[in-house]
């Protein structure tokens, strides 16, 4: 299945945040059936992107919390709203670990999202912490 970049952004933030829900309740998951379950088919028929930066993020979760924190001065990721952190979270796989993407780009990506998601002006805390922390 392919889906349009930005559709595949929305559905992989939206995978990403029902893993942090997951996470957070306790609950156990296996993220390629979670991935799989939100298209409705098998995990190997998902779009490639999806599956690759899905993966990444959860796996690299805590290392772009570290980093992340290190860029947040005032706020602890963890209080972040959930939404927010999949935004965060999904750049930063995207950006460290899909790799051949120009910053200015994951950073427009997430900004769009946060625009689309989040609260009136959440969009800038989101640019620039991301601002500060892909390098």
């Amino acid at each position: 299945m392919t889906l349009s970049r930005n559709k595949a952004q929305e559905m992989a933030m939206n995978i990403i945040y029902q893993a942090l829900l997951y996470q957070n309740m306790g609950e156990d998951f296996d993220i390629k059936e979670l991935i799989a379950s939100n298209f409705e088919l098998p995990f190997e028929e998902v779009d490639l992107y999806v599956r690759q930066i899905v993966v990444s993020a959860i796996l690299h979760k805590d290392e772009a919390i570290e980093v992340f924190s290190k860029n947040m001065t005032t706020w602890k990721f963890s209080r972040l709203a959930l939404l927010m952190q999949s935004i965060m979270l999904l750049s930063y796989a995207h950006y460290y670990h899909i790799k051949d993407v120009d910053k200015g780009v994951v950073i427009d990506v997430a900004i769009n999202l946060a625009k689309k998601y989040l609260g009136a002006n959440d969009y800038k805390f989101v640019n620039g912490i991301l601002e500060n922390t892909l390098k």
